[in-house]
């Protein structure tokens, strides 16, 4: 037995840790099976002195176990060490570290500095500090962070890999410093300089792209606490000894890009001036930072129709290009940046609407390598004037996201489902920005509330999302009022608005998301009133009924189903139906965590509630015989999905689905509310198979049209490119939105069948489901307990399942076909079975029409023989064209199972493709 993967709060060996109790988890990894930890120790030492010893624990657990030692002290080295043993007898041991920061922002000596500038000046400005050191080094921290986005460097290298610190929060109540490593920076001599951007802070930004959200100055704090070997300590911070100049970044704006002359020399160096920026405010960095995760060499040179020089880098993704090069003096190379080409192969920048997005470099006339420092931009393709002559290995696509570990991975028989998979995953490395974003591209790029919650279940499969959620739910909670209840957008710089349904309720579904993933009690607490007072906040805008049935609501954003010529893009479910269907989920959730949190009373009150809701919900939205007032899609996967529908109006709801669903020709029509419930929804009450043909549709609207129309990230809207190539011109069309991409979830539930049955997945639920048209599946989820594996092959009558369950967990498996689960302990595990299912795709289906049902003798004669009524009837050539789920829509149940035997007879008997 092995103990591995030791972190501190999600992290390995943390610098500048600013939590008073953090939080220690490992792994076991073992060879032998059923292992399971039986007893624990922690020891955390400082300067080899205890600060905390936990004695022998006699427990399993091994996630985020808390600190109950002595104070923690600012700016010092803790080391850690961990113990375990099995009951098997087996011992092990890992050791760790981490150092705190200065745990609160008063801690910061320095002063705010700013600079004098002109309010039209648009170059960075550049802060300066010489000073010099006489001793001998033994180690350097830099704390720092500025209103803005900042970059440090000392005597002209860059301090640390990250990019847009200090990040994104809400700067009226917090704001995040950094500590950096910088222990082999120092000379004798040294230049110091911060060169800060607008940013966020005061960068134009918004649907009207205007500046000055937050205030109309950058400014930078900062100091340099520099330990010698002799024990002595130095610090060099910010104050009115600085200087401010402007540099070579002549202008930086996210959405605009980056203007950068390297000919340029500033030699006016002015005084700093000092501002006040309450320190109370100030917090450690909560998240993994900003860095360049991958570069993508450039793939193909395109001189377009009208003769641009571009060049594709095959993938659309988030970041900027790096580019190097021998230019001549005063040299100007423009970048241009867009997500796709138009039909006739022209660049087609007209999805970043307002947003320019183009960096200039003016060369100095040496070898160079320019690339931005405080903008980043979603493209695939670029446009390059100013070169005559363009060589590929000259440019270098750099990917920006917070770095956060990649957990999940997911491949199956099918290419086009594996192109789906790896377009959900760009979309969230290329939105999950510091903050959630909608979209990298345009002039938006906003922490909308409905996209993160839709996503979050995805999102936690993925990456490990723990930290960087619990980050910017914090804010979420900072910018929460009673009067307004929660933003749409986080941070918020769209001004008060009344709180929207799906919306507003990420307050309450992305803690329970994080703590059904991680085990996270701790985001449930911090959270805890943040989620009561949504619930509260609409319990006070209910009418006497008891629902939510007034104010603005989005509905089911850009569901398909609206009437025909709409202009709104709420879809056609009801509004309010919408709403009163998430204020049910909600209290529900809340009324769960009161239980984890061990608020008893709270527990009972919201479960109180959350049945007063389900019963108006019945009385408004479902009549007594069962049909819905909005018998659309998302009207009918919300009221199973979460549980509302009483059950004798079950039945009738899910056949209301499975009509509505074929006289659409088995494809969906749902939006953003719709969406991420309609495979599951599906898949939960029996109707899998019909989940499947959905999820595998290739024509519009489905997830693999846009696979098939090229896109290597997921679409805002089912249609953003037409299938005559034409794009969709309503202005809000984002070929980078990864709401869509909730379907990933249910591929990892579903068809690899990965579950947690306890939260952080200490019991496991492995129950794959197949589904026609996929014949094999491979996916892993990397929990906090360990790697969870599921694998399945159906093929050439043989089931193979291969099954990986981490060290210090149960699992449940319920293999494909077979009765009864199996309960196990942790080891690998291999099932090998005879089986008559056949996973192929046939050539005939439910989605065939009846004209090609019909151009079949063996169709005929079975249809002649069984029902020769129908063949006889006048009007059928008039159904030739409609296919047979639309036929069964309204056909009486015998006719059914008719066609079924009608369309297996000839799945046998005609060469399938």
């Amino acid at each position: 037995m092995e103990l591995k993967d030791l972190r501190v709060e999600y992290r390995e060996n943390p610098l500048g840790l600013d939590i008073k109790k953090p939080r220690f988890s490992w792994k076991l990894v073992s060879e032998e099976k059923n292992v399971m930890q039986t007893a624990y120790r922690i020891f955390v030492t400082k300067e080899g002195k205890t600060v905390w010893d936990s004695g022998e624990q006699d427990s399993s657990s091994s996630v985020l176990i808390e600190y109950n030692g002595l104070e923690l002290e600012p700016r010092t080295l803790y080391q850690v060490q961990v113990e375990v043993w099995d009951y098997k007898g087996n011992w092990a041991i890992a050791k760790g570290s981490f150092e705190t920061g200065l745990l609160k922002g008063t801690n910061f000596s320095a002063d705010w500095i700013t600079h004098d500038f002109p309010a039209d000046e648009t170059a960075c400005p550049v802060f300066t500090k010489e000073f010099k050191v006489k001793k001998e080094v033994e180690k350097v921290r830099i704390y720092a962070t500025a209103l803005g986005v900042y970059e440090i460097t000392i005597n002209g290298k860059k301090v640390g890999d990250t990019y847009f610190a200090p990040g994104w929060t809400n700067y009226h109540q917090r704001i995040q410093y950094q500590t950096y490593q910088a222990d082999e920076l120092l000379q004798e001599k040294n230049t110091m300089e911060i060169t800060v951007g607008n940013g966020w802070y005061k960068g134009i930004f918004g649907f009207t792209c205007t500046p000055n959200h937050y205030g109309d100055r950058v400014s930078v704090l900062a100091e340099v606490h520099i330990t010698y070997v002799d024990g002595t300590m130095e610090i060099v911070k910010t104050d009115e000894s600085w200087n401010v100049t402007t540099g070579k970044i002549r202008s930086s704006e996210i959405y605009m890009g980056e203007t950068i002359d390297s000919c340029y020399k500033n030699e006016n160096f002015s005084s700093v001036l000092p501002m006040s920026f309450d320190k109370e405010r100030i917090i450690g960095q909560e998240s993994e930072p900003v860095r360049i995760t991958t570069k993508l060499k450039a793939k193909e040179l395109i001189v377009t129709p009208k003769g641009e020089k571009v060049i594709d880098f095959g993938q659309n993704l988030t970041g900027f290009v790096e580019l190097k090069l021998t230019g001549k003096t005063g040299q100007i190379i423009t970048i241009r940046h867009a997500e796709v080409l138009d039909k006739d192969g022209n660049f087609y920048p007209e999805t970043l609407r307002q947003a320019i997005s183009i960096d200039q470099f003016v060369c100095n006339g040496e070898e160079q390598t320019f690339l931005p420092h405080f903008t980043f931009h979603g493209f695939r393709y670029i446009a390059v004037e100013g070169l005559e002559e363009i060589n590929l290995e000259n440019f270098t696509a750099c990917v920006l996201h917070t770095q956060m570990e990649e957990t999940g991975t997911f491949t199956s028989s099918n290419p086009l489902v594996n192109q789906l998979y790896s377009n959900i995953l760009w979309s969230q490395r290329g939105n999950f920005l510091d903050i959630p974003t909608d979209c990298p591209q345009r002039d938006e790029r906003l922490g909308w509330t409905g996209d993160a919650q839709v996503f979050a279940g995805t999102a936690a499969f993925n990456m490990n999302v723990a930290s960087f959620f619990t980050k910017w739910l914090h804010d979420l909670a900072s910018e929460q009022t009673e009067e307004f209840g929660v933003p749409h957008v986080i941070p918020n710089i769209l001004g008060n608005q009344d709180g929207a349904a799906a919306w507003s309720d990420a307050a309450v579904i992305i803690p329970w998301v994080i703590y059904q993933t991680y085990g996270d009690v701790r985001v449930l607490e911090e959270q805890y009133e943040s989620m009561k007072g949504w619930v509260d906040y609409i319990s006070a805008h209910c009418g006497t009924n008891g629902l939510w049935q007034k104010g603005f609501q989005y509905g089911d954003w850009l569901g398909l189903d609206k009437e025909e010529g709409s202009t709104e893009r709420t879809g056609a479910t009801d509004k309010y139906l919408v709403a009163n269907a998430f204020y049910a989920y909600s209290t529900n959730l809340v009324s769960k965590a009161a239980y984890v949190l061990d608020e008893h009373e709270d527990g009972q009150k919201y479960d109180q509630l959350y049945q007063k809701i389900k019963k108006a919900f019945n009385e408004e939205y479902i009549t007594a015989s069962g049909r819905m007032v909005s018998e659309t899609q998302t009207g009918c996967v919300l009221a199973l999905y979460f549980d509302l529908a009483d059950v004798k109006y079950r039945e009738r709801i899910l056949k209301t689905l499975e009509i509505n669903i074929a006289n659409h020709k088995n494809h969906l029509t749902t939006g953003f509310v719709g969406t991420p419930y309609l495979l599951p929804a599906l898949s939960d009450n029996n109707l899998h198979d019909l989940a499947g043909t959905l999820f595998l549709k290739e024509d519009y609207p489905s997830w693999l049209y846009a696979v098939k129309k090229g896109a290597t990230t997921i679409w805002e809207r089912w249609n953003s490119i037409l299938p005559n190539g034409d794009f969709d011109t309503s202005g809000m069309n984002s070929l980078n939105h990864y709401a869509y991409g909730s379907i990933g979830e249910w591929m990892y539930r579903k068809l690899a069948g990965i579950n947690q049955l306890e939260p952080g997945y200490k019991k496991i639920s492995i129950k794959p489901q197949f589904i026609k048209g996929i014949t094999s599946v491979e996916a892993s989820f990397n929990s906090v307990y360990g790697e969870i594996k599921s694998a399945w092959i159906c093929r050439n009558q043989k089931i193979l399942v291969d099954v990986v369950i981490p060290a210090n967990t149960t699992a449940l498996l319920y293999l494909p076909e077979k009765e009864n689960p199996l309960e196990v302990g942790s080891g690998s595990y291999h099932f090998e079975y005879e089986t008559e299912t056949n996973l192929e795709r046939a050539r005939f289906s439910m989605d065939s029409t009846l004209k090609e049902i019909l151009d079949e003798p063996v169709a005929l004669q079975i249809l002649n023989q069984y029902a020769p009524e129908m063949m006889n009837h006048p009007m059928i050539e008039f159904a030739y064209q409609l296919s047979i789920s639309e036929i069964l829509a309204t056909a009486p149940g015998e006719t059914e199972t008719l066609f079924k035997m009608v369309i297996d007879a000839l799945n046998r008997t005609v060469i399938t493709i």
